[in-house]
This record gives C-alpha cells, structure tokens and sequence, in this order.
C-alpha cells in the first residue's frame, strides 16, 4: 500500500512538472531573448518554490544566482511586455478553468509600502489593512467559475499627488500618457478587456465601491453581461412607487418576501442567509420594447444579527432565478480568496520594486504562478471527483433458494486469482 502511496504521489509531482513546463513554454515567445526566458523561469519557479520571502536576494539563492541583479533586470530593464503576457495569462485561464456561466470579480487590494518613491505610494485607506496606511493600491479582476478561480488582470491606481506632479512620476518611470483615473475607471478597462479576450463571462460582480458607479453599470448593460453589485444603503432606486433609497425599499419587504439561501459553501459549510430579492420596472428608453433582461434589487441579512443588511443591483436575463443571483453574490468572495493565496503562495505583495514597469510585471508573473496553482488544483478536485465516483452495481453473489442461501461466485475474480473449489 505505502508503494502504491508513493507512486501515486511520484505521477502527481511529474503532472504539476509537466503542466508548469507547458505553461512556461507557451509565455516563453514574449522573451525575446534566451536568458530573458531562463530569468522568467527562474523567477516564476521562485515564486512557486518554498522560499521564505520572495524578495531579489532570497529568489536569486533559490535559482542558484550569486546576485539578484539578473532577477531585478527582468523587471525592470529588460525588453517585454507585461500586457502581452497578461493576455497569455488570460488565454490560459480560459482554456483551463473557461465555464460559459463564468463570473468576472472586481476588487482592490493594498500593498503596505515604506518611504514616498514607489509608484502610487501615499497615505491611503486600504481595504487589506482596513485602515490607512502607506500603500500601494491595485484594481484587480479575477476570474471563476465551477472548475476554479484565478487572477487575470491589473491596474495600478495613481492618486492626484502623483499624476498631478510630471517629475515624480518621471522619476518612477510613470508614461507621460497616465493620467489621473479612478479606481472606477480602471475597473472598467479591466472589464473591457476581459470582455475582449478568451475568457467565456456571463456575470460581472463587485463591492459597493464599483457597484454605485452609474456609468459601471450601464457600461455592463450595453455590453449584454449580467450582474450582481452590492450597492450602498444610500443607493437610489427608481420603482413603480417611485424613486426610493434602497434601505427603504427593502424595509418595505413583506416577511415572506425573505427565503433562507446558500450563496456557496466557506471554510465553515455553507454561507446561509436571508435574502429577498425583486424585479425592478423596465426601463424602456434603456431595454427597448422586447427586453432579454431584467433589473433586480437584492438583499442579504444576517442570521446571527439581523440588522446587518447588504444591498445589491442585479442585471439579469429573464429565465434568471434568486438563487442564480444569490449564487452569482456570493462568488465576489472569490476574489479574496485569490489575493489570500497569491500573496501567501505566489509572493504577489514580496516585491521590491519601485518603479511603474516593475510593479506590473513582478504582479503580472505573480498573477502566472497563481494561475498555474489553480489550475493544478482544479485538476487534483476534478481527478478526486472521479476517483470516488460509485462503481456500477453488480448482481449479488447471494441467491435465495427456499428457506436457505446459495452463493453464485464466479470461477475467477476480477483480480485473476482462481478460486479454490
């Protein structure tokens, strides 16, 4: 059995090698030159291996580097696009973890850094932290779906303190071409880019901070992509009765009107809440005089504390029920998931570079390793889903005869081994 074990584990080991070697193969085209590929193996097989602090130096020492210079010239002087390689990473994320239902996550995360030269640095509130703190802030979009979920885009925010001064962003190597934008606008590039790919996406959904935008929202109407956006409680609603805050409206909400649903299973079962959900009015100067979709207003309330109240629009075809909605919700948490284990697996925050062209390439072979990992780990769930499926039924050997029992053995069993007679 022990042998059996190890063998098992040996054949798993050479896929993942198997499956990262491919991978590398297929980005390798964006390094023109050979030791440019050496280096990005290097680093992403650093980024995957079991090092403490995915730093230059102590990445250089995985690689068997004396120095990390070669790993920093990678990043940040060296001739390649880190937007090409995105686009790889996008057209493998598809091509492995693709579902036609597939959602497209938006959210921010923070990147706690010292001093005042790092592109994008200032005192800012951070979500990751929860507090404000000297970061960095990213507008990421992450991609899931039933076989697994993955980073596929970025976009590093500039706050007015930096686009506002030409010699600071020169300094830190920021094109001349960057402009101010929100993290609104940003979000909306990442979706019309994705849009734009390989990437099969049905639904969009994001926090309150992207789902209050009106424009974000009509951008994904015109687009013919559904969604789910948390909204704030403050969010203005147009209604037969009305123009209502939502807050209001949900008050409004008969006792019936709320069902207990899952909107996906946690680290503790399944995420259960009250939900009440309705179709808003058509809007006919938007949706035409033969509408394919209908807008909702959702609500999520806690269990254990029954005054704590999300609220979400929702765009949606018309065969589409609450409990797509709640489940298409409940996928935003996807994101954080991700940025949990890109961080703690694949060094996505470990970097030390300043400038704006490091930062998006360390993020973007960060955003390659981490999709490299979802994917292996979808395989591993989808080989274990087919490993404890029940084996067809068999007729009993046991045979009723009478009052008594006879058994019906075949002359040989499955194993070959020939019974005794």
């Amino acid at each position: 059995m022990v042998v059996v074990l190890v063998v098992q584990e040996m054949e798993q080991v050479a896929g993942w090698a198997a499956e990262l070697e491919e991978l590398l193969l297929r980005v390798g085209q964006r390094f023109g030159r050979a030791d440019l590929r050496w280096r990005m193996r290097a680093y992403v097989r650093g980024l995957l291996g079991s090092v403490g602090r995915k730093n230059g130096w102590q990445l250089a020492e995985f690689a068997g580097h004396s120095t990390p210079d070669g790993l920093q010239h990678l990043l940040n002087r060296a001739y390649w696009d880190a937007d090409e390689l995105r686009d790889d990473v996008q057209a493998y994320v598809a091509d492995k973890l693709g579902h036609e239902e597939g959602v497209l996550i938006i959210d921010d995360t923070g990147f706690i850094k010292k001093g005042v030269t790092s592109a994008g640095v200032q005192r800012q509130y951070s979500g990751t932290a929860g507090r404000t703190e000297n970061c960095q802030i990213g507008v990421f979009a992450a991609y899931a779906s039933t076989r697994g979920r993955a980073l596929v885009d970025r976009e590093l925010y500039l706050p007015k303190s930096w686009t506002g001064d030409p010699d600071r962003c020169r300094a830190a190597k920021i094109p001349e071409e960057r402009t101010f934008a929100t993290k609104g606008e940003l979000a909306r590039k990442l979706v019309l880019r994705a849009l734009a790919s390989a990437l099969p996406i049905a639904w969009v959904t994001a926090d309150s901070a992207y789902g209050q935008e009106w424009g974000f929202r009509r951008m994904l109407e015109e687009a013919g992509v559904g969604y789910v956006l948390a909204v704030p409680k403050s969010q203005q609603v147009k209604s037969l009765a009305g123009i209502w805050r939502i807050d209001a409206l949900i008050a409004e909400a008969p006792d019936d009107a709320w069902q207990r649903l899952s909107c996906g299973d946690g680290a503790k079962g399944p995420r259960a809440y009250d939900w009440a959900a309705a179709q808003l009015p058509v809007i006919s100067i938007f949706d035409g005089d033969t509408p394919t979709h209908r807008r909702w207003v959702l609500a999520r309330r806690s269990l254990a504390r029954p005054d704590e109240i999300a609220y979400y629009l929702a765009y949606a075809p018309d065969d589409t029920t609450v409990q797509d909605l709640v489940r298409i919700a409940g996928s935003r948490w996807a994101i954080e998931e991700c940025f949990q284990a890109a961080k703690n697996e694949c060094g996505l925050d470990q970097y030390e570079v300043r400038r704006y062209v490091g930062w998006y390439r360390h993020i973007t072979l960060a955003m390659l390793a981490h999709a490299f990992l979802a994917t292996v780990a979808a395989a591993e769930i989808e080989r274990g889903a087919e490993e404890t499926v029940t084996p067809p039924s068999r007729p009993s050997p046991w045979q009723r005869s009478g009052d008594s029992w006879t058994l019906s053995i075949p002359a040989q069993r499955a194993t070959g081994i020939p019974i005794a007679h």
